[in-house]
């Protein structure tokens, strides 16, 4: 089996709902998503998929969709303030912690066809959460 992983970097805010610690409160990350894909055997040129491949699809999704932009649970009561102010937002059905923006990566990758195995999020230099199939 052969895998690569591509690192993407965004910055986002966000708040989590229901949550008793600081991050109740709008604040923000230094993101950095690792894209893990595998395949059993390579393609024509000797890969799993072109890195730049990757970068000009899903990155390109995470710049129009994450980055720089509030990410906040459907339900969020600050939602209809931001978009009165036109301030970017991205909506989640989930309530916006790593775990679900990882998933939420994930499952775009998929859906635009590659074979992906692991969305890891950084979202400190210390911190991170995983999702895979």
């Amino acid at each position: 089996m052969f895998s690569v992983t591509r690192e993407l970097v965004f910055c986002y805010g966000h708040r989590l709902l229901n949550y008793n610690g600081k991050c109740r409160h709008l604040h923000g990350h230094n993101g950095k998503a690792l894209i893990t894909l595998e395949a059993k055997d390579l393609d024509s040129l000797g890969m799993v998929v072109d890195f730049s491949r990757l970068k000009q699809t899903v990155g390109a999704w995470i710049d129009e969709n994450l980055d720089h932009k509030m990410v906040l649970h459907k339900n969020d009561p600050m939602l209809e303030h931001f978009r009165s102010q036109g301030e970017p937002v991205y909506i989640m059905e989930a309530n916006p912690t790593a775990e679900n923006i990882a998933k939420e990566i994930f499952q775009l990758t998929k859906k635009m066809g590659f074979p992906v195995v692991e969305v890891r999020l950084w979202e400190t230099e210390s911190c991170y959460a995983t999702y895979r199939a």
